[in-house]
């Protein structure tokens, strides 16, 4: 493959489409939130972790280390309330979000890039029959892969036709003649 880039060519050493992964399959979503789901997690482990080691500093600087038993308990559990619940919320909060979203036509592949608890990338891999749209609309989840709730923005798709088939919607309806003959006559 060979580019141009102000009059000089470049050759590129890549075999496969820049949007391709060998072992996913083809890229046909791409989240835009992925920098800042990871942004918001650092920040909040960060300060979670700075939050730990300050504790002990601020008690003994304070005083609240030599009064009594029950305002150091206080202290330490509202500190430890926002210390360890913020990062705890927000992983739950973001744990579906898909990064990036592979499919291989092969075999009918999905696989989904989220982020774990230590913010590494996790790779989900399911099928198309997997995939179950809830009932009721949820805050932060688009559809069920097997188990795990996924949260997608339908119009990030560059393709509409491959956000259809990951929902299922390119499917046409099977009726079963016998319940429209009895609907029919229930009429």
């Amino acid at each position: 493959q060979v580019t141009s880039f102000q009059g000089v060519a470049v050759r590129s050493l890549s075999t496969s489409p820049p949007h391709d992964h060998p072992e996913h399959g083809r890229l046909v979503y791409k989240g835009n939130l992925a920098k800042t789901v990871l942004g918001v997690r650092f920040f909040s482990y960060s300060t979670s972790i700075f939050n730990l080691f300050m504790m002990p500093y601020i008690m003994l600087k304070s005083g609240i280390g030599v009064e009594s038993l029950l305002v150091q308990a206080a202290f330490c559990g509202l500190m430890g309330f926002f210390t360890f619940v913020t990062p705890v919320t927000l992983h739950i909060l973001t744990k579906g979000y898909v990064i990036r979203l592979y499919y291989k036509d092969e075999v009918d592949t999905y696989t989904a890039i989220t982020y774990n608890a230590i913010l590494g990338e996790k790779a989900t891999v399911f099928h198309q029959k997997d995939v179950k749209i809830p009932d009721i609309t949820k805050m932060f989840t688009t559809f069920y892969a097997k188990t795990k709730s996924m949260l997608v923005n339908p119009t990030l798709f560059p393709n509409p036709q491959d956000y259809n088939h990951l929902m299922g919607y390119d499917k046409t309806p099977l009726f079963k003649f016998e319940e429209l003959e009895e609907v029919k006559e229930a009429d």
